[in-house]
Order: C-alpha cells, then structure tokens, then sequence
C-alpha cells in the first residue's frame, strides 16, 4: 500500500488518466462525426460518393494507427511545420486527436452501415413516395432509426477509442501509458503494483462505457 501511495504522491497519474478522458471525448466526437458523414456517402446512390467512401474506408483501416499519430507529429508539423496551436503540449495533443480522429472514423461508419441494414427497406421506399430526396430522407428517417440498431458496435468502437488513446504517447502527449513508463523507468522494483494502477484506471474508464452500451441497447431495441 505505501508503494501505491508513493506512485501517487509522486507521479502524475490522475492527471495521465485525465488526458486519455479528454483525448476519447473529442476523438469520439469527432470521429463520429466523420462516421456518419462517411455512411451517408457509402450508402448514396451517387456511385462516386460511395466510391470516394469506401476507398476512404478502407484505406484508412488498414493503416497502423501508430503510423497516423507519428505522420502527424514527423509530417505535419516536423516537416511542413504545420502548427495548430503555440503551446507546445497543446499542439501535441491536438495532433494526436485528429490521427484518433481519422483513424476511427471508418470503424463508425461501418458500424452505422450495419445499423442502416436494419432499417426495413419500405421506410426508404416512403420517404421516396412523399417526395424526400436521398439526403433528407436518411437525416430524418434512415439514420435516427439506424443508431438505434447500431449501438452495441458504436459501443464497441468506443471503447477500442478509449484503449486505442495510449497510442498518443507516440506524439508526445503524455497520458496514462506514458506516465506507466516513466514509473517503470525509476521504480522498476514495483512493477507488478504499477501495471495494476494502470490496468485498473483503463478498466474503471471502460467498463461503465460497456455497461451503459448494453443497457442502451436493450432499451431502445426496435421489436419487429
């Protein structure tokens, strides 16, 4: 236990896990964002705007998410010295949340993509009859009945977000897995204590995530 209280007193730990809250709460939002503008695309009968989405798509998920967060840093701002805000940290973090960003984006639109297919095809067929073109008729009908089918696989994508948040330590922003290595580091004889503050903190940040996935998916199941 003093081992425990000595890691806390002496490192930056809730701090860690703060930054790994704040880079899955802008990421998701964005990400999500992107998703559903990418699953509009995919399903449009605009052949090229599906074609300009499932390249993206598929491109972008076959890409290491590593690979994205170090272009950021080495790319856009090393080499083209593209700056999106003075401080340094700042900067960092903002880099990494947009590699966060585009990274999963494809996974949420596949994820409403699965959800659309749930929505029966007369839905679409009467949008059509009372004169809603495509881009109406999936705002206000296909899309709002498609995330409530798509909930578990949001959910999950969510929570492969929040874990997937360590990787910022490659842009130099330091969270919960780069603190777990600065601790390691200097305190190598209390590794065992060190992964478990660690694992623990990702588990109390997941598990309610999973929790209320489940739940909402429960409540709002369309029976058909």
């Amino acid at each position: 236990m003093e081992d425990i209280l000595f890691l806390f007193e002496q490192y930056p730990i809730w701090e860690g896990f703060w930054t790994n809250i704040r880079l899955a709460f802008w990421s998701a939002l964005f990400a999500f964002t992107l998703g559903v503008i990418l699953a509009l695309f995919r399903i449009s009968p605009v052949r090229s705007m599906s074609w300009l989405s499932a390249t993206f798509i598929n491109l972008v998920r076959n890409v290491p998410l590593t690979v994205l967060v170090v272009m950021g840093v080495l790319v856009f701002w090393g080499q083209l010295h593209i700056t999106l805000h003075p401080d340094f940290g700042t900067n960092f973090f903002m880099l990494a949340t947009i590699a966060l960003s585009i990274y999963h984006a494809p996974f949420f639109a596949e994820a409403i993509r699965s959800g659309v297919n749930t929505v029966p095809l007369g839905q679409a067929e009467a949008a059509r009859s009372i004169g809603l073109g495509f881009f109406a008729a999936a705002r206000l009908i296909i899309i709002p009945q498609a995330l409530r089918g798509a909930i578990t696989p949001i959910g999950n994508t969510l929570i492969a977000l929040i874990k997937n948040t360590t990787v910022a330590a490659a842009a130099s922003v330091m969270e919960a897995s780069g603190v777990m290595r600065t601790m390691i580091e200097f305190n190598p004889n209390i590794m065992v204590a060190i992964f478990m503050i660690i694992a623990i903190g990702f588990s109390l940040i997941v598990i309610p995530v999973g929790l209320l996935t489940t739940w909402l998916s429960e409540k709002l199941t369309v029976t058909r």
